[in-house]
């Protein structure tokens, strides 16, 4: 956390009004010692500078009466104003390293006791989508990335937010790689993915890594690094223009899915032991005659993949059902799942 961003809102202000003042009276002794004394504008800032700073070399004092009696009113309004801002400046200092460390403490508290939370690597704009992704599903992360301007609004909203180098296994460790439920590697450096993908993989076997790839030929060396999912932005950028292009009214449709205009939402439900669904067909279940939810797909536990299902098609234990449906409907699903 910097300096500005652990002081309250109050504490800037007060700063900004004092940092204001100190450049007001060095304005105004300019313009006196330039009109009443005759110096030059660079002698008058000179001149206004030491007296404020109560520096006071003596080397150009007034020689006038009228000079004399503007200097002694100077000195008092403006070496007051100087004492005044320094300590404001000096509480700032004390309030921020006092909440920065009380802050820190208690991020770092929270970020230990984190389960199954995901991680994201690279606050870009990549990064940040991701995360506006999670925030909206009140999903739990932890943000890397060791450009400090880049997550200072994160660090303002107090999210978790660890300030390092995602490619070493320290920083990895710090958020808790061991006990996350997914990482997203979206570095702007393919080799950087490469290595945090590596380093990640070995540390948490059972992870679900995503990684970005920047290059079409990094999406292999990714996959043996050991990612689950590669996503190359620029082929998926191009190839939505060429849908766009092509054929527009099913680009539109895509697009108010995404934009979730139509209220849309696509959700994979795991089955287990314990769901209702298990044992089932889709024609015994209520997915599509009470909560009108399309299943599009059955992904078996052996990996393999039933795309469009049928009513006589069998749920078992261990399936994921890809769904789309409105938003509650899926909602409703995935509680009666639980």
């Amino acid at each position: 956390m910097n300096l500005f961003s652990s002081l309250s809102a109050r504490t800037r202000q007060r700063l900004g009004y004092t940092a204001f003042a100190i450049a007001a009276m060095i304005l105004i002794g300019t313009l006196g010692f330039h009109f009443i004394e005759g110096y030059s504008w660079l002698e008058s800032v000179y001149v206004a500078t030491q007296t404020v700073t109560t520096v006071g070399y003596g080397d150009l004092p007034p020689r006038t009466t009228l000079g004399k009696l503007f200097t002694t009113v100077f000195i008092l309004l403006g070496v007051g104003t100087v004492l005044y801002a320094l300590t404001v400046m000096a509480q700032g200092l004390i309030e921020s390293e006092v909440v920065a460390a009380m802050m820190g403490g208690r991020k770092n508290k929270e970020m230990e006791k984190l389960r199954d939370h995901y991680i994201v690597c690279g606050g870009g704009r990549v990064g940040k989508r991701i995360i506006l992704s999670l925030k909206k599903q009140n999903i739990p992360f932890i943000l890397i990335e060791r450009d400090e301007p880049k997550v200072s609004a994160f660090v303002e909203a107090g999210e978790h937010v660890i300030i390092g180098d995602a490619t070493l296994e320290e920083t990895l460790r710090r958020a808790g790689v061991n006990r996350a439920k997914g990482l997203a590697s979206c570095l702007p450096d393919d080799a950087a993915n490469v290595y945090v993908v590596l380093t990640a993989r070995g540390l948490n076997e059972n992870m679900h890594i995503v990684a970005r790839a920047v290059e079409e030929q990094a999406e292999p060396k990714l996959i043996r690094a050991g990612a689950n999912r590669v996503v190359a932005p620029t082929i998926i950028g191009s190839q939505s223009m060429a849908r766009a292009l092509l054929k527009p009214a099913i680009a539109d449709f895509m697009d108010s899915i995404v934009a979730e205009t139509l209220d849309l939402v696509f959700e994979e439900v795991a089955v287990d032991s314990h769901s209702p669904y298990a044992g089932k067909t889709l024609r015994e279940t209520n997915l599509m005659k009470e909560l009108s939810i399309i299943v599009i797909a059955i992904r078996r536990k052996d990996g393999e993949l039933y795309f469009h299902p049928t009513g006589e098609s069998a749920i078992e234990e261990g399936d994921l059902l890809i769904v789309v449906g409105k938003a509650d409907s899926v909602q409703k699903l995935v509680e009666a799942n639980k």
